[in-house]
This record gives structure tokens, sequence and C-alpha cells, in this order.
């Protein structure tokens, strides 16, 4: 079934009304942000060439107290605040329904970045994390099925760890996000 999000168009905060009302995690998320650079030239021509399109919309189900939110979003602020797109906000906690229809491998993982036509039918998502971060939990979970188990927690701490190795200690995974961005919206 596709799924169409009209009701949420022009409901969200802006990316800026985002990050002035964190109360979690602000400092971070700005340093992220102030990170950010075109590593490559075509990647930025592309996003810049959105501006002849007037058809997409970005949703974005996020919270402050996210670490992937903290890390992920600026990029997609960045990469999309030169496209034209509009994008907004919505806070996970304030959109459960929203939520529940992008779900990660059954979990409530965020950030869920979403692209829509203007009439607000869903094209396409990227997040939590990119490809090569998520494998790790897509491992995990595939491992470690029983979140009941006596060793469980133990063992996510690991997989959160071996994230934070694959996420790196720089920005190239930004570069990264960029990317998968740009393959995503190529698509459609």
């Amino acid at each position: 079934m596709s799924k169409n999000l009209s009701s949420k168009l022009r409901k969200g905060l802006s990316p800026q009304q985002f990050i002035d009302g964190m109360t979690k995690n602000q400092d971070k998320f700005k340093e992220w942000y102030d990170l950010f650079k075109w590593e490559d030239e075509e990647d930025k021509a592309f996003f810049e060439s959105l501006n002849n399109r007037d058809d997409l919309r970005c949703l974005i189900l996020a919270a402050d107290w996210c670490g992937d939110v903290v890390r992920n979003v600026p990029v997609v602020f960045r990469a999309l605040e030169i496209s034209g797109i509009p994008t907004e906000v919505l806070i996970k906690e304030e959109h459960p329904d929203v939520m529940e229809q992008f779900l990660t491998m059954g979990g409530e993982a965020i950030p869920i970045v979403i692209f829509t036509d203007f009439s607000g039918f869903v094209l396409g998502q990227w997040g939590p994390r990119p490809k090569h971060v998520q494998e790790v939990m897509i491992k995990f979970k595939q491992e470690n099925p029983d979140r009941e188990a006596a060793d469980y927690q133990d063992k996510i701490k690991i997989a959160r760890e071996e994230m934070g190795r694959q996420y790196g200690e720089g920005t190239g995974y930004q570069t990264v996000i960029v990317k998968e961005l740009r393959e995503l919206l190529s698509s459609f």
C-alpha cells in the first residue's frame, strides 16, 4: 500500500526551529552541522540542481535525545538547504502514527528521512543510519532476536560501540550520507 503523508506537510518544525528547540545534544548537533563540507563538487551540483524541481518535500522523523539524529540530521539539513526542498522535522513522540509506518526491522529507529511529492505521496526514505553502519545493527538483530535474553544488553552495547567505530572519528561518514541521499533522490 502506498503511503501518503499529506496531512503532515507544513505541520513540522523548520530545521532552525528544531535546532533552537533542542534540550539535549544541541552543541554536538551544531558541531556536526558546522563541520560539514562538500567533499565532492558533483554532489553539491546535484543538490543545487534540485532547485529546478518544485515537486519534492522532505519530512524527517527525529528527536534530540537520539545519537543517530545528532550525527546524521545535520548532514541532511546541509545537503537539503541548497536543494530548495522544503524540509520539516516531525518529533517522533508527537507523531507516533508516522513512526509506526516507518519502522526499521520492526523497531522505532530514527532519524527517518522521508521524501514525498507535493501531495504527500511517499517516494522514498533514508535512515536511520548510513548503510555500512546500519549493517552492524542488522547483523546484531539477526543474531540476537530475543530482547529478553540475559546477555542482550551486553551484546547491544558491543554492537553500539562497533557502530561508533563504523561512523569513524571524523566527517567521512557525512560524505557517505550525501551520496546515499543523492542515489535515493536520483531514483525519483
